[in-house]
């Protein structure tokens, strides 16, 4: 009994439909199991490095050690010291201006012996006959003493009391009696002589 061609279609149908599923299914386990393959391709091999024998290997080594760079030590530098350069003195050529000339020195007035005033002499300290003594002195030296006497008072420093007009004589008597101090005359001294009152400080 032969059957109906529309069967034989629907028979044929299916095995292509069949086969198909087959070949899917192929494909994705081999496509499944190439990528197992690849990644397990793809991880890094643990390489083990070989370590260097402690023995020296009778051959040449190709091992070349790795020697860390040393610093340069940087010694103490010393800094030079400099010898003191001795200048050669300089020469100055001599001058031959005139030479240079000093004011000459004011010398004191000398008062001539018959232009000097009359002087009196006071004692003003506890030394007995220092007045006698330095009229004397005064005397000797061309001046006229009209009076010798202890003075009553205090005066702090041995002085030649002169009146107007009378400066330079008194100056001149300061010098030779060896008196450092000269003034104007007291309104209780005579104003036509020359007054000296000695005090202690007077050595002579």
């Amino acid at each position: 009994m032969r059957r109906p061609k529309g069967d034989k279609g629907q028979v044929l149908s299916s095995l292509v439909a069949v086969v198909a599923v087959v070949a899917i299914v192929g494909g994705l386990l081999v496509l499944f199991g190439t990528r197992g393959h690849e990644s397990s391709a793809d991880e890094p091999k643990t390489t083990s490095t070989p370590k260097p024998s402690a023995k020296p290997s009778g051959g040449p080594s190709t091992i070349i050690a790795s020697v860390p760079p040393r610093k340069p030590t940087t010694a103490p530098t010393t800094a030079p010291t400099t010898a003191p350069t001795t200048v050669p003195p300089t020469t100055e050529p001599p001058t031959t201006g005139p030479p240079a000339t000093q004011p000459p020195a004011t010398q004191p007035t000398t008062i001539p012996t018959a232009e000097r005033p009359a002087a009196e002499v006071y004692n003003n300290t506890p030394r007995k006959g220092l007045a006698d003594q330095v009229a004397g002195r005064a005397r000797q030296a061309g001046w006229t003493v009209s009076g010798v006497d202890n003075w009553h008072g205090k005066v702090v420093e041995s002085t030649v009391y002169y009146p107007p007009g009378m400066v330079q004589a008194a100056n001149q008597l300061a010098r030779d009696l060896g008196v450092g101090r000269t003034k104007p005359a007291l309104d209780n001294m005579k104003m036509d002589r020359l007054t000296v009152i000695l005090t202690s400080d007077y050595t002579g």
